[in-house]
């Protein structure tokens, strides 16, 4: 069934292979920008505007698009929307103009106390129609294509109603949103949960993901840890690469947050996520740009 979210995304123009804009690694990340297709910055960072931020952004406004991933929505807290953070929020998309924007499936919020971590939510109906009644009313205020990301979690919150294949795609094919696949926190999720990742990928509504992220973890005890801050194992690429034969996406990039090494592995990685997403024939041109030449 056609949405406006699938004629959004098919209209959209494709980003290529990106990376986490970090402050510890602007330098090399503005150096190499012939290697970099586009950067994501978490707005959180640029929000409240000034000194070295704003200089930061300027000089990666001149050198790249730019997408934002934020941590700060909440989307699944009971607490109200933060009118004042999604006001922030919307004047620097316009000002980036971003074409997309996303933000994560889960909640960070109680008692509008923020908690600083990403919280999974029961997979239940009621969960549904309260995400989906938020997601609506964000995108109305936002009016730019929104992603849900699929979370990193180390146990089940009590309750369940259905599996989170079920609960993600009831969510963003309700609310008529996008899905930012992070592959990485489903090969995370299928060592600590014991599920197979590629079952999981197959029961996810995969033509309504745009935008793929990539990252590395570590193994602390009886836990796989989503840390951003060690490389990609070969799994995460080969389950980007099983993702990548059955839906076309406008973007894919690295998150790295911590553990910074030398940035010739950064750009080592960016070249297989290249040469992964060329083998898949990716980043096929928008059917608005198409339409032009017919």
């Amino acid at each position: 069934m056609a949405t406006e979210f699938l004629r959004q995304k098919s209209q959209l123009n494709s980003l290529g292979i990106g990376l986490g804009l970090r402050s510890e690694l602007a330098r090399e990340t503005f150096a190499h920008s012939g290697e970099i297709d586009f950067v994501e910055i978490a707005p959180e960072n640029y929000i409240e505007i000034g000194g070295a931020a704003r200089e930061r952004l300027e000089e990666t406004l001149e050198k790249f698009p730019i997408i934002t991933h934020g941590l700060c929505l909440s989307i699944g807290s009971t607490d109200p929307l933060n009118l004042d953070y999604l006001a922030r929020l919307k004047n620097l998309l316009d000002e980036i103009n971003a074409p997309w924007w996303s933000d994560h499936l889960s909640f960070s919020s109680v008692n509008n106390v923020y908690i600083h971590d990403l919280l999974p939510l029961p997979f239940t109906r009621e969960a549904i129609k309260h995400v989906v009644e938020r997601i609506k009313r964000v995108q109305d205020y936002v009016q730019r294509p929104f992603l849900l990301e699929n979370i990193s979690f180390y146990m089940y919150m009590p309750d369940c109603e259905m599996p989170e294949t079920e609960f993600i795609s009831e969510i963003v094919e309700k609310a008529d949103c996008g899905l930012l696949l992070d592959v990485n926190n489903v090969i995370v999720n299928s060592i600590n949960l014991n599920f197979d990742a590629e079952k999981f990928v197959d029961e996810l509504p995969l033509e309504r993901v745009l935008q793929i992220h990539l990252a590395g973890h570590k193994r602390i005890g009886e836990y796989v840890i989503d840390t951003h801050g060690s490389p990609i194992i070969d799994p995460v690429y080969q389950l980007l690469d099983y993702v990548l034969q059955r839906t076309q996406v406008k973007g894919i990039m690295i998150e790295r947050d911590q553990n910074f090494p030398c940035f010739s592995e950064i750009l080592g990685e960016l070249k297989q996520l290249r040469d992964i997403a060329e083998r898949n024939k990716q980043f096929a041109p928008a059917q608005a740009s198409l339409a032009g030449v017919i």
